[in-house]
């Protein structure tokens, strides 16, 4: 049976009338899907034109209306009448109705473990600023540059009383312009609107570390939890991050004769593949046998270790037990591998490649601060004159 599309008329306030389409019998509702019968155009005329231009509006105006109808009622009875080229515009106009915010939370639901609650942490902010509607076509440039503006001022949802750190607002946007890219390679967006905003410049934050002397105090020093005590300074040794040293099983150490211990594992956060060696005395702090092999192979190293708010108060009391007064958390051992191999003059690249970095920029933050401790060196010898 062909659909009947007939322009009707409500009156409405001020005078006027607005415009709509009656479909006979109801076609489905492009957004709810139920079946209705009304869709109005936003169009107005006059009730009661007084002047010549409001008599030339309301023309105007039916004209338009009309050709709108005339449309609705090809596509739905003869689209084969339809133009390629309007059919791709109602198909645009579709896509651009959808929701950004599900979208972005779909993409967040792919992400797993911290990256996960990285994205739901952005989508956090992204809710409260849109009051949890946004469409892709109210996307723009300008809608960008206000959220990056509310990131940069917004109170922190950790600490009412403190304002979001950059660095937590840098990786937030990036979260949103990584979903911009990813709307744009599924043909939702038809522009990349990714690349013409520009992301939230990351503040220098101070990477922390231990030297030598301390860190030998730590291993003098008892700690309440001894498996997170063995990982962290399994850390320091071999610059591996916590989630990796979590996860590892035995089954990615190797013992090869006249060459010593390797690892070769997949990180968890960069997804890369490396092949790591290690000395025999971060090996040691396994407590595992003299050849990996000969442990069960798809057993944790460090089985059972876990690190949260109550995990991290034995680092703390550890640490302070030590003597050291440094905000030390569990990624410092981390940096401090860093720091202390380029102390001991190995070169940047190979610290870099140990550490897994992607990009050596990421390493030179760690040159910044041996420069730093150098010059703070020289300057301790001073003569009187």
């Amino acid at each position: 049976m062909a659909t009947k599309v007939s322009l009707r008329q409500k009156k409405i306030s001020k005078g006027r009338k607005s415009l709509y389409l009656d479909f006979y019998p109801p076609i489905p509702h492009p957004e709810k899907g139920k079946p209705t019968r009304r869709e109005f155009l936003r169009l107005y005329i006059f009730e009661k034109p007084k002047t010549p231009i409001d008599k030339l509006h309301n023309t105007e105006t039916l004209n338009i209306a009309q050709s709108i109808r005339q449309k609705r009622e090809n596509f739905l009875n003869k689209p084969e009448i339809y133009s390629q080229y309007e059919k791709e515009q109602l198909r645009l106009k579709e896509l651009g109705e959808q929701c950004f915010i599900e979208y972005f939370t779909k993409l967040a639901n792919k992400r797993k473990a911290s990256n996960h609650d990285n994205w739901v942490s952005a989508l956090n902010y992204l809710d409260t600023f849109t009051n949890g509607s946004l469409k892709f076509t109210d996307l723009n440039q300008k809608f960008l540059e206000d959220f990056k503006e509310y990131l940069l001022n917004t109170k922190s949802n950790r600490s009412n009383k403190t304002t979001l750190s950059q660095n937590s607002a840098v990786s937030y946007f990036n979260k949103v312009k990584a979903a911009l890219k990813q709307a744009y390679k599924d043909g939702i967006l038809q522009y990349d609107l990714n690349s013409k905003v520009k992301p939230i410049k990351a503040a220098e934050t101070r990477r922390e570390y231990l030297t030598l002397d301390e860190l030998n105090k730590l291993v003098k020093i008892d700690c309440n939890n001894p498996l997170l005590k063995r990982a962290a300074l399994f850390s320091a040794l071999t610059g591996l991050r916590f989630s990796d040293i979590q996860k590892m099983t035995w089954s990615e150490l190797e013992y090869i004769n006249g060459q010593g211990y390797f690892l070769n594992f997949s990180q968890k956060k960069t997804k890369g593949v490396e092949v790591l060696p290690i000395s025999e005395q971060a090996y040691s702090f396994t407590w595992g046998t003299e050849n990996p092999k000969d442990m069960p192979q798809y057993n944790p190293v460090f089985e059972g270790l876990k690190y949260s708010a109550y995990h991290n108060k034995h680092l703390f009391q550890w640490i302070g037990a030590a003597g050291i007064t440094k905000d030390i958390t569990f990624h410092c051992f981390r940096h401090t591998f860093a720091t202390l191999q380029l102390f001991n003059g190995t070169d940047i690249y190979t610290v870099s490649k140990m550490l897994g970095h992607k990009d050596l920029k990421t390493t030179q933050v760690y040159a910044k601060i041996v420069d730093e401790a150098k010059r703070t060196a020289a300057n301790k010898i001073k003569l009187d004159m």
